[in-house]
């Protein structure tokens, strides 16, 4: 047993060793909690809510500090100037995407969102021009999602009233917006194969955002081949791209070239026009992960905040009844709401923006990475080291929000009323990574839930003071915990 404890701590010194003379020769990373060997820090952060355990780090090492999560360093920014001075001051430096082992595995780099490099700027630069041509931030695609919230009013009056889980249902209009784009078209709320790929979304975000993925994350070698909740989204993944390369063979057999009907068919345009060029970005991979990222970013995140945004709006209904007048006032009841009545509708533009931030979505953003050796402050950072942004620590600050834990719309109101933007609102992050369906989001939250509180009265089971808002869980993502309500028709 003695030499066992002497080869232990022998281990332990040589690791320790290396992780220093790592960071010592490699930069002088910040201070933080020092790191058990192989293990790093992980038995100081609570998996269940990394947020949290990072808020009370930055109590005691600053708005910029180091934790090991596995033997990797992870440097973290917490609070506005950090943030902002990093994502949007030094946003070309601080544009890398940082290693995030679960779906490195399945990714491998393609796409918008966990790409880095050229393949990133090309295929981010290109999917921006053809979201524009296809509509994005004009009328065209503004004309989609009011035709779509149509479809989810008539839906949600076909629960008569009676109380029903709103998931799918409020996943089902922002999926058929992004349908239309990529497939040019859309499915009926009730097609098999669409509550299919919905549920495969619900089910992933619940899932990255576990603590059992916390750790994959640190320890992906080890953990990989253990069984798990990382098999089910592995499969979840496969079969959606699956269901997308289906539609991409359709679309090959009737693509014309000189008439692009969507998404698809202007890549495979892009692909047959670069089908010499062996370095070419634009492949059968890419297009099928770039479709994957468009989905999830246009999908699961719009159809969450929804979600969440009607359960704090049960909770607080004085919050509601103002929001159902505002509307009644400037839109009234035979007509649809548009974005032209955003700016007569401060009221409403400041509840939604305020479920945003009370609800704080993505709570520290997706990793960034730095792309070069750099100094920051008083630090060097090497490249490539991993940078987890707290929008927490953005959303809920409490000198520009004051009660950040309280859900308060005045967050977003003037002296007079008006609606106050803030620098602080970083909902979809900021600078060269900021999310690129932003202007689509903003636009399908205000049509589909003015259009819901224009129609129908939010009764909830329960009695609201008894209506608990916290997240199930509190990883990648926040995500709500599920409940039941009547859509009571006006």
């Amino acid at each position: 047993m003695d030499l066992f404890i002497v080869l232990v701590i022998c281990l332990s010194c040589l690791i320790s060793f290396f992780l220093w003379n790592q960071n010592r020769t490699k930069g002088k990373l910040p201070p933080g909690p020092t790191p058990l060997p192989i293990i790093g820090n992980i038995l100081q952060i609570n998996t269940k809510n990394v947020s949290k355990s990072l808020s009370k780090l930055a109590e005691n090492y600053g708005p910029v500090f180091t934790v090991y999560f596995g033997m990797k360093p992870t440097v973290v920014l917490y609070g506005y100037e950090a943030v902002k001075e990093a994502l949007i001051d030094r946003s070309e430096e601080f544009s890398g995407r940082g290693h995030f082992p679960l779906l490195d595995w399945t990714i491998q780099g393609l796409g918008i969102v966990f790409s880095n490099g050229e393949k990133w700027k090309q295929t981010r630069r290109f999917s921006l021009t053809v979201l524009r041509n296809m509509g994005m931030g004009k009328k065209t695609i503004e004309d989609k999602i009011q035709e779509e919230a149509l479809h989810l009013v008539e839906a949600l009056k076909k629960t008569n009233a009676s109380p029903c889980d709103p998931t799918f249902l409020l996943g089902c209009a922002p999926c058929n917006v992004i349908c239309s784009i990529i497939f040019q078209n859309r499915f009926e709320y009730d097609d098999k194969d669409f509550l299919t790929l919905l549920k495969y979304f619900h089910e992933n975000l619940l899932i990255s955002s576990t603590p059992w993925i916390q750790l994959y994350n640190a320890f992906p070698l080890l953990i990989h081949y253990l069984p798990g909740s990382h098999h089910v989204l592995f499969k979840n993944i496969a079969n959606q791209f699956k269901f997308i390369s289906e539609k991409i063979k359709e679309h090959e057999e009737s693509l014309n070239f000189s008439n692009p009907r969507d998404f698809i068919d202007y890549f495979l345009i892009k692909m047959e026009k670069e089908k010499h060029n062996k370095q070419s970005e634009f492949t059968m991979d890419n297009l099928i992960i770039t479709i994957w990222d468009v989905f999830g970013a246009g999908t699961e995140t719009t159809s969450t905040t929804l979600r969440y945004g009607l359960l704090v709006l049960l909770k607080h209904p004085e919050v509601t009844a103002k929001v159902q007048e505002e509307i009644h006032r400037v839109v009234g009841r035979h007509r649809s709401p548009c974005m032209q009545d955003r700016s007569c509708m401060p009221y409403t533009d400041a509840v939604i923006h305020e479920i945003q931030r009370y609800i704080d979505l993505v709570p520290n953003n997706l990793p960034h990475s730095v792309i070069q050796d750099i100094k920051f402050r008083e630090y060097l950072i090497p490249k490539g080291t991993t940078i987890l942004t707290s929008l927490t620590s953005v959303l809920h600050d409490e000198k520009e929000f004051p009660n950040p834990d309280q859900f308060d719309p005045g967050h977003f109101l003037d002296e007079n009323g008006s609606f106050k933007k803030s620098d602080y609102f970083m909902a979809f992050s900021a600078g060269k990574r900021v999310c690129v369906g932003e202007g689509l989001a903003r636009m399908e939250l205000f049509l589909l839930l003015t259009n819901i509180l224009q129609h129908f009265t939010l009764k909830p089971l329960v009695d609201p003071k008894d209506i608990d808002t916290t997240p199930i869980v509190n990883g990648l993502g926040a995500t709500p915990p599920f409940y039941k309500l009547c859509f009571v028709p006006v």
